[in-house]
């Protein structure tokens, strides 16, 4: 069972009427290794029903009995290995131990037995450190160690948690490591990449982030209802005066550390409200708070937080740059530059379609350009086609008009929406962001306007209307260059004017 991979993992708890696990052992790639490894705390967060629960960890318990009874038929080839490693005193202890098992034990016995167990632990720790391998990284981890770049702070808490969960699987599920396994783990991890080693300090520096990391897992077991009844019930009330005292400090340096980081954080919030208020900004050091305190802003907007709280925070997300930014840091697109693309090379062939034809924006465009160009040629008349294009492309698709953009009325729509007046009007026209029925941020052209619209719905985890999916959906696949232009151009000439055609 050891080696089983996920998929054996998967059809054995098929074979066990547990098919309802498959999907949660799936996802988190529970391999036969991993199963074995797993204690009573990691079951219940895994399964949720109780019965599942039971019946699991019975099962894996059977075949570690199983398991064990197999090695205690014969001299085991371990304990063998053990007692010929030591010297002949542990080796006396050891027969003393197992002659005397069914008479009365006193206290030597016990010492005897005692030191023989610490002997196998620290011979299993030995077998534990020689045989230990790094992790095998997420993917956008690997590319930076790979590019030799100094990780921000949340890639190095994604290290820290790989590293902390490896380990974890190496302890057979414990969550105590001592400090020379500590060491091996951080030592392999600047062998494998020395550039983490910052002006010599990187050692203490992992190591400390890996020890926190182990404090914070076992936290909430500490609190755990059983594992408190079990403390009362197995007399962890003796020393009670002494242990307490260690815990207070325990919790002490750790409430210390999260008001450390509070405190920072609340230094970098205050600052970028200021900044925000001034006429002239630093835009390289909002750059580069806006970095240190994404992880914040994301958790908050993952765990639904009012958009208005969020705001208020992080003014600087009502920038188009900032919001521009943000989309980029999630995704590693451009998205203004993409926008900028889309609709210089889809304009006019938008504006040519038979769908879109009799719209009222697209006769308005036909009125303004006729007098335009009557009036002055030198005006851009591209950007009033590319704010058509911009403003009919729900109509292209079919999709409702009001959830993209109010033209010349009232924004109704809660969701990302934009507002525009005079589209056409070249020293009048504005464009806005509207969020919740609250603007968010003003707008120079369609272009940015666009970008922005697409940028808000994936920057506040915004889920996307049914009745616009379809326009989204198009300019997405756009972006992240899903499919290509000339295809997407094909299905919508297809579907678009097919009908109307058929109608004649």
């Amino acid at each position: 069972m050891e080696n089983w991979s996920v998929d054996q993992v998967c059809n054995w708890l098929r074979q066990r009427n547990l098919g309802e696990l498959v999907p949660k052992f799936r996802e988190e790639e529970v391999s036969g290794a991993a199963l074995l490894a797993l204690n009573d705390r990691m079951v219940q967060q895994l399964v949720k029903k109780i019965g599942h629960q039971a019946v699991l960890m019975d099962l894996i318990n059977k075949y570690q009995q199983q398991k064990s009874g197999l090695k205690s038929l014969t001299y085991g080839s371990t304990d063998r290995q053990m007692l010929n490693s030591s010297g002949p005193i542990e080796q006396k202890k050891y027969l003393c131990s197992t002659e005397k098992e069914g008479e009365l034990i006193d206290h030597r016995v016990l010492k005897q037995k005692k030191n023989l167990k610490s002997f196998f632990a620290r011979y299993k720790t030995l077998q534990w450190t020689s045989s230990y391998a790094l992790p095998d990284f997420p993917y956008d981890v690997k590319c930076i160690l790979a590019e030799k770049k100094c990780p921000d702070h949340s890639m190095r808490i994604r290290i820290i948690e790989f590293l902390q969960a490896d380990m974890t699987k190496y302890l057979e599920g414990s969550l105590y490591p001592n400090s020379q396994q500590y060491n091996i783990v951080v030592n392999a991890l600047l062998q494998a990449y020395p550039f983490l080693d910052e002006d010599g300090n990187g050692f203490l520096l992992w190591k400390r982030a890996l020890k926190d990391r182990f404090k914070y897992v076992r936290r909430p077991i500490e609190d755990d209802e059983q594992v408190l009844r079990n403390k009362c019930k197995f007399g962890h009330r003796r020393g009670q005066t002494r242990k307490c005292s260690f815990a207070i400090t325990g919790h002490s340096l750790f409430a210390l550390e999260i008001e450390e980081e509070s405190s920072a954080m609340d230094v970098h919030i205050k600052w970028l409200k200021e900044e925000y208020l001034k006429t002239q900004r630093n835009w390289k050091e909002v750059d580069n708070r806006m970095n240190v305190t994404i992880e914040m802003r994301r958790k908050m907007i993952s765990d639904k937080a009012p958009l208005k709280d969020i705001l208020r925070l992080f003014p600087f997300l009502r920038c188009p740059y900032q919001l521009f930014r943000e989309f980029q840091l999630l995704t590693h697109m451009d998205i203004y530059k993409k926008t900028v693309e889309i609709l210089e090379i889809y304009s006019e062939n938008i504006l040519s379609l038979y769908a879109v034809r009799n719209n009222p924006i697209n006769v308005m465009l036909q009125e303004n350009l006729k007098r335009h160009t009557e009036e002055d040629k030198s005006l851009p008349l591209t950007d009033m086609k590319m704010t058509a294009a911009c403003l009919l492309l729900p109509d292209v698709f079919g999709d409702d008009s009001s959830l993209f953009a109010a033209v010349n009325e009232e924004v109704k729509a809660v969701t990302p929406v934009l507002e525009v007046k005079n589209p056409f009007h070249v020293n009048s026209c504005e464009f806005a962001l509207y969020v919740e029925r609250e603007e968010l941020a003003q707008l120079d052209d369609c272009t940015m306007a666009l970008a922005a619209l697409v940028a808000a719905f994936r920057v506040f985890d915004i889920p996307c209307p049914k009745r616009i999916h379809r326009t989204l959906n198009f300019l997405e696949s756009l972006v992240f260059e899903v499919r290509s232009p000339a295809s997407l151009l094909t299905q919508v000439k297809r579907e678009v004017e097919a009908p109307d055609y058929a109608n004649i």
